[in-house]
């Protein structure tokens, strides 16, 4: 798990670093999981969706349809009976296989509600970035610092990672990629200066997966985990968990704790990265709560005004988000 915060003796700006420099990100740019849309995509428990192609969010998915990852609520919220089906804050992000888009359906959202999610993989961006002859252009300011890091794999990241960045604000903005410029706040939040200023981004990647969340009308923050993911509950417990929090994974049986540890930590990243805190911020301080539904909040937001979701994508990935819409947030202007 990345925050918009780095350690300091690493070049790589900090929300561009999650594939450990060892590791060249695969060059097929098109991974067989990949291929299929995440409409068709399966479910857990080999359950098909629908052949109707609306968007997801234009259509209520029936509860015996939701994957089995998100029948069991995270930890057992408060008020959560054993197997109701949490209701998504959200759609799912939207699957974008390359800078050609399809880029509607994001347009859509950014137009209907003011944000949207885009999730893809290093191996379908990577070559179209690299041969992209108007790279230069569209890294801009950090054109150097491409050309110059001491890591190949790094250079990718960075190169990938801003592609993404860049393609899906401007399919927000409904402009040229190359014409927006793309900077960091002290803390590594990553921000858009001078066209596009008022638009919030935020971005996450792990293993070969890159999300991107993008907002008109608010903060945004999203991150990202193999959902599959071995993590230690016990070395990490203080430092993510309220007291109460723990307890109630520490109640859980094991083969369900680390899922739902995972979806809490997510959770809080992606908050933490909406203000622009990133890795500042004390997540023990930070207290989540499920209502009936499974939907969670925070503890301290009596008021609701914050919004989150998690979703399984690829069946692989946990993608959590944190959109609080009306709010400026953070960023240069």
């Amino acid at each position: 798990m990345v925050s918009d915060g780095g350690a300091p003796h690493d070049p790589t700006p900090p929300y561009d670093r999650r594939v450990p420099q060892d590791r060249v990100p695969p060059y097929d740019p098109t991974p067989p999981y990949d291929r299929t849309p995440p409409y068709e995509q399966r479910a857990p428990q080999e359950r098909m969706l629908p052949q109707d192609r609306a968007p997801a969010y234009d259509r209520p998915a029936p509860q015996d349809r939701t994957p089995a990852y998100d029948r069991t609520p995270a930890y057992g919220g408060p008020g959560v009976p054993s197997g109701r089906v949490p209701v998504a804050s959200f759609p799912a992000p939207c699957h974008v296989a390359g800078p050609d888009g399809p880029w509607e359906e994001v347009q859509e959202r950014v137009e209907e509600s003011g944000r949207a999610v885009v999730h893809t993989t290093w191996g379908q961006w990577l070559t179209p970035a690299l041969l992209d002859p108007g790279l230069r252009t569209l890294l801009g300011r950090d054109w150097p610092r491409y050309r110059q890091h001491p890591a190949p794999a790094g250079r990718l990241i960075l190169a990938v990672s801003r592609t993404v960045l860049k393609h899906t604000a401007a399919a927000a903005l409904q402009v040229p990629a190359g014409r927006l410029d793309l900077a960091a706040l002290p803390g590594g939040r990553p921000v858009l200066r001078g066209l596009g200023a008022d638009l919030q981004v935020s971005l996450t990647h792990t293993d070969e997966l890159i999300a991107v969340g993008v907002s008109r009308t608010g903060p945004i923050g999203v991150d990202a985990e193999p959902a599959a993911r071995r993590i230690s509950f016990e070395a990490l417990r203080d430092h993510v968990c309220t007291d109460g929090e723990a307890r109630l994974l520490a109640a859980l049986p094991e083969e369900e704790r680390t899922g739902a540890f995972l979806r809490l930590w997510t959770l809080k990243e992606a908050y933490a990265k909406a203000l622009g805190h990133g890795m500042r911020r004390r997540f023990s301080a930070i207290g989540f709560e499920w209502n009936a539904t499974g939907t969670p909040r925070l503890a301290q937001d009596t008021a609701g005004e914050w919004a989150f979701a998690t979703h399984l994508v690829d069946e692989r990935y946990l993608v959590s988000e944190a959109y609080h819409p009306g709010h400026r947030g953070p960023g240069p202007r």
